[in-house]
């Protein structure tokens, strides 16, 4: 099963430009230079049904989902996968509102998989959605599954990937040949098994310099030759990596990613 992988935002959590910089980066003229909130959409056709039925998956909604659901066309969504409760990847859950009403127009409530930590930040910074006391009429049409390690969406299997971001425990996922790896400062020895035979792999790099909670380029260059996918695109990216340079210094099978990138990925099932 083939599917199409949709970069929605490529920065960090203050974006590129960043408010009150004047660098070379904030100031280029290169639009894949301006870089929202990160997060991906993921497209696909259902097999077995008529006419072979479009399927979408976010992980991840933050400040600029409203922007980035527009620029991608979006009109409906099947389920939506949390990495973590950071503000930068959770804080466009209320932007779901009008896309869970089409859900629920067809029976059921839109699914968010996240993890207890973050359904508890959800819970609390959406009360008015989630609280059994809520009366807002209009409240998004949604509720919280716990995520597993692997949980299937109409045909596609999404394998939860452990990773580290600072000293907090996140995930990544895997779906197919593809794998999603955001705010990763480090990767546990295990995972690395769950990685293997990946032919795109997105992860985070944030600069050159240390950062204490996300890798540097080195290191996700350096985590991209070990899982050795065949092309590796890197996110999470800030205001100090230009595309056009750093591109240039970069392998041929890595690259920046950049805000509306798509590309095709195997969505075929994995071995056990």
């Amino acid at each position: 099963m083939n599917g199409l992988l949709t970069f929605l935002g490529t920065g960090t959590s203050m974006g590129v430009p960043t408010l009150g910089c004047d660098c070379p980066v904030c100031t280029s003229a290169d639009p894949r230079d301006r870089r929202l909130r990160p997060s991906v959409l993921l497209r696909w056709h259902e097999q077995g049904e008529a006419g072979g039925r479009e399927r979408v998956v976010v992980i991840d909604t933050g400040p600029d989902f409203r922007e980035q659901a527009l620029r991608a066309g979006l009109n409906r969504v099947d389920a939506v996968f949390y990495t973590h409760s950071h503000a930068d990847h959770i804080l466009g859950l209320d932007d779901l509102r009008p896309l869970s009403f089409n859900v629920a127009r067809e029976g059921g409530d839109l699914p968010l998989y996240a993890s207890e930590e973050t359904r508890a930040v959800l819970e609390r910074i959406f009360d008015y959605t989630f609280s059994p006391h809520a009366t807002y009429p209009n409240r998004a049409k949604v509720r919280i599954e716990t995520l597993a390690e692997r949980t299937a969406v109409h045909g596609v299997e999404f394998v939860r990937v452990p990773v580290l971001h600072g000293t907090m425990h996140i995930a990544g996922f895997r779906f197919g040949r593809a794998a999603y790896l955001t705010d990763v400062s480090a990767i546990p020895e295990e995972s690395f098994a769950l990685l293997e035979g990946v032919e795109h792999l997105v992860i985070s790099a944030l600069r050159y310099k240390p950062h204490p909670s996300h890798a540097t380029l080195a290191q996700a260059l350096g985590w991209a030759e070990r899982i050795g996918a065949r092309k590796t695109w890197f996110t999470h990216i800030a205001h100090d990596l230009g595309h056009e340079q750093t591109n240039r210094e970069l392998p041929e099978h890595c690259k920046l990613a950049y805000d509306g990138l798509s590309l095709p990925v195997d969505l075929g099932p994995l071995t056990p």
